[in-house]
């Protein structure tokens, strides 16, 4: 049989078309690329774009003087929204169709704008500060009436973001909530914008596989709590607000979606903890395919942050507040429960804060879904009363007004003055002034300044008092810190140190000899933190050392391995006075072993030096006034300093038990902390 088609012919075909096909290419590529001018090169391009985005640097620790870390950093990846990226003819359906997957996997997607969910539409009740700054930017940057209604603005939206008349009213809010956001983060010059924070990899894959233009996934760090407790010290972290960036934060290489401390520990020690942010290039071709990811700067972790925190002490104060405020409440009418305390502990001879708990606290890994609630509260659980909370002493000030006395000559170790139970020294001017001991009608008869810390006794105070200089008595309080920071680094109030130019200042009165009586035993004017009477009672038990409070051991760099920082403990000055504070010290060891609180130090396993407090809050009921309690121990070699004050809670003597709590776990004993099955609390 004849064959048309030969191997021979059909190769040489082959090559004849191949040769074609070059040649063919080779014109192709030099007319549209070699000898390409600008336009044509610009049309190449246009379709390819390179974005630099930041690599947010790992957070530093938080860990506390036994290397437990308290808080810590995980990887986590965030759902952003390139404004500019999203293609205009299809940027609503792209935004609904992202939403309805976000709200299908169960992922909270950031939506401030304060109008509720559905028809009929109105503005949310709890608006908070910032979402209403960012509806007036809104407002003025459109040139709409601040008047205008929640339903208005909605059918104003939907007509300038150009929905379709068939997409559903509550699709409609969906999306406008979205573009709400873009049009903020626009206005201000940021983008891109954070659509969700901390997805999981379901929601990522998702993106992934859609390939939304505009839309892409960006690495970052989430805060990891790894306990419940010290929430008033760690703080919390938030995003930057536009104010803090453009005072602050922008100065300082932040990004302008960076996390920064809000509070406490995190706040306090933020450009150490921070770390600094990374730059990445992404470069994306048509429909936003990322093509190359250069990273142009590696990001640094942050420094970590060793605290004089014991946690495990920590959770013994916080509990055993807790346990023994509810105790005292259990018995007690809505109008008269307890609002609040706080516990402080502190190492006598260095000045580190070993515990320092406020009453009621909160959760920082929820505080994102509780922060609203919490600022509702009218107990004010944010509020750090150790550090923030100004009280009375009551009689924990009696040392002061004893010390004064004896430096001033006014008493000495062996005066002795009669407890007559009703201090009758200004009946003759007054008929209506006769302050009272608080064993009236009792009496207590001859006491020395040993023995009257023991009785807490006000008849020989008041007369301290009234016959010394009352500017004596404020110096004594500035020479032990009362009434000023303690150096502490955290937040902290000065408190009130009660004086006639106070008084003038404040009342626009005069200074009256009754104010001074009633100083003598802590209830006048003066107003001080827990953590000043805890620093004001450890300066007792030293000898008369002051010392800057410091909750700080030391900052380490991100591997450990240097020490960056580290607090001196110096002494700061001496008290005057020194050789008297022995007597001091007796009477307070006696107030344990023999007087208001030896009902649970007397047989103690260490010896304890201490001294209650009852602030009247109330001339009609004596459940409203404030306990407070001082104590140090051991008392022949003291090593720890604590304070409590509990709003309502009667007096120092009801509330002892809890530093009794501390001094168990601390000296290796097991607490007296119980709670009964129904949550009732067991003495």
């Amino acid at each position: 049989m004849h064959k048309f088609y030969k191997p021979s012919r059909i190769a040489l075909l082959f090559v004849l078309l191949g040769i074609v096909v070059a040649v063919y290419l080779a014109a192709l590529y030099k007319m549209q690329i070699y000898d390409a001018g600008p336009d044509d090169n610009a049309y190449l391009a246009r379709n390819v774009s390179t974005q630099e985005v930041t690599l947010t640097a790992d957070r530093g620790d938080i860990l506390d003087r036994n290397g437990n870390v308290l808080v810590s950093t995980r990887a986590a990846y965030n759902v952003m929204i390139s404004r500019d990226k999203l293609p205009e003819d299809s940027i609503n359906d792209i935004l609904l169709e992202l939403v309805v997957s976000a709200v299908d996997f169960g992922v909270n997607y950031n939506d401030s704008f304060p109008v509720t969910p559905g028809a009929p539409f109105s503005y949310v009740l709890d608006m908070t500060t910032s979402q209403r700054k960012h509806l007036d930017a809104y407002f003025a940057y459109f040139g709409l009436d601040p008047q205008i209604s929640a339903s208005d603005l909605i059918v104003w939206m939907k007509e300038h973001y150009k929905l379709d008349y068939t997409t559903s009213i509550s699709d409609v809010r969906l999306v406008i909530g979205v573009r709400y956001e873009l049009e903020l983060f626009a206005v201000v010059g940021l983008d891109p914008y954070v659509f969700a924070n901390d997805v999981g990899i379901d929601f990522i894959t998702l993106i992934k596989d859609k390939d939304y233009p505009g839309v892409s996934i960006n690495p970052t760090a989430k805060r990891v709590y790894y306990t419940t407790y010290a929430a008033h010290l760690l703080g919390y972290i938030g995003k930057v607000s536009a104010e803090e960036y453009a005072d602050k934060y922008k100065e300082l290489g932040y990004s302008y979606n960076a996390m920064v401390g809000k509070d406490g520990i995190e706040r306090v020690f933020e450009e150490h903890l921070h770390g600094t942010d990374g730059k990445q290039e992404i470069t994306t071709g048509e429909g936003g395919v990322i093509i190359d990811e250069v990273t142009t700067k590696e990001p640094v972790p942050g420094d970590n942050i060793i605290l004089t925190l014991d946690i495990g002490l920590q959770e013994v104060c916080e509990d055993s507040l807790s346990a023994r405020i509810d105790f005292i409440n259990a018995d007690r009418v809505e109008e008269n429960l307890v609002t609040g305390g706080a516990v402080v502990v502190t190492a006598v001879k260095t000045g580190e804060v070993l515990a320092s708990a406020s009453y009621p606290s909160y959760d920082l890994s929820t505080i994102g879904q509780t922060f609203n609630d919490l600022l509702d509260n009218p107990n004010f659980p944010m509020l750090n009363r150790a550090t923030m909370g100004i009280y009375n002493p009551g009689s924990t000030f009696k040392m002061i007004t004893a010390l004064t006395g004896l430096k001033s000559g006014i008493i000495t170790p062996t005066t002795q003055i009669e407890c007559t139970g009703i201090y009758t020294a200004w009946i003759e001017e007054d008929s209506n002034f006769a302050p009272t001991c608080w064993i009236y009608p009792g009496a207590h008869g001859n006491e020395t300044v040993v023995t009257a810390l023991r009785d807490s006794c006000n008849y020989f105070f008041y007369t301290v008092a009234d016959l010394g200089n009352i500017n004596d008595m404020v110096d004594t309080c500035i020479d032990f810190g009362l009434g000023s920071k303690t150096g502490i680094e955290l937040p902290e109030k000065a408190g009130i140190l009660g004086s006639p130019e106070y008084k003038m200042e404040t009342l626009e009165e005069q200074w009256y000899p009754a104010d001074s009586i009633y100083t003598g035993i802590g209830q006048s004017y003066n107003h001080f933190t827990p953590i000043q009477l805890a620093n004001y009672v450890a300066t007792i038990a030293n000898g008369g050392s002051v010392r800057n409070l410091t909750i700080l051991s030391n900052i380490r760099s991100s591997d450990f391995t240097t020490v960056l920082e580290q607090p001196s403990h110096d002494i700061i000055r001496t008290v005057e006075g020194t050789e008297y504070l022995p007597l001091l010290q007796e009477g307070m060891e006696l107030v344990a072993s023999d007087g208001t609180a030896a009902s649970v130090f007397k047989d103690y396993m260490v010896p304890v030096a201490a001294k209650t407090g009852t602030v009247q809050t109330s001339t009609d009921n004596e459940t409203l006034n404030n306990g407070v309690f001082v104590c140090y121990a051991p008392a022949d070699d003291p090593e720890i300093a604590i304070a409590l004050v509990v709003e309502k809670g009667t007096s120092g003597s009801t509330i002892m038990k809890i530093a009794r709590d501390v001094m168990d776990y601390y000296f290796g004993r097991s607490t007296s902390i119980f709670v009964a099955q129904d949550n009732t609390i067991l003495p």
